[in-house]
């Protein structure tokens, strides 16, 4: 646990909840040690990338898919609120593009992929 905690840049103990509550698999070792996979390193700064954009643990876990989902029926979902949290997330894109400089906002613009294009004009026109 504490050689992932220095890997990723955050305490033991920050490694121990998001254990506890899901967020990171491992296995036990015969003696009984935690034993994490690799890619649990860049889940811990995914993780706190996350967090620092705002959203709660519980809001990450349905993301990575940690927590049981139940799924609902179409007619159960609410599509206005789906469209205030993309309003949200609109303003604060906006705001965050309006602090890049130019150099910031093409590295940035350079890193959207034609796919994740594609994603967001579909969710747009579904959610209309």
């Amino acid at each position: 646990m504490s050689d992932l905690a220095t890997r990723a840049g955050v305490t033991k103990r920050t490694i121990d909840h998001y254990t506890n509550v899901g967020l990171l698999v491992m296995e036990r070792s015969p003696s009984n040690y935690r034993l994490y996979p690799v890619d649990m390193i860049k889940r811990v700064h995914w993780i706190e990338e996350q967090k620092r954009s705002g959203m709660s643990l519980s809001e990450i876990a349905k993301l990575i898919g940690t927590e049981k989902i139940e799924s609902k029926p179409y007619e159960e979902i609410d599509i206005h609120e789906i469209r205030l949290q993309m309003q949200k997330l609109e303003n604060d894109v906006s705001k965050m593009m309006e602090t890049l400089s130019e150099q910031e906002k093409q590295s940035l613009k350079q890193k959207v992929t034609p796919e994740s294009v594609t994603l967001m004009q579909a969710l747009i026109l579904l959610l209309q």
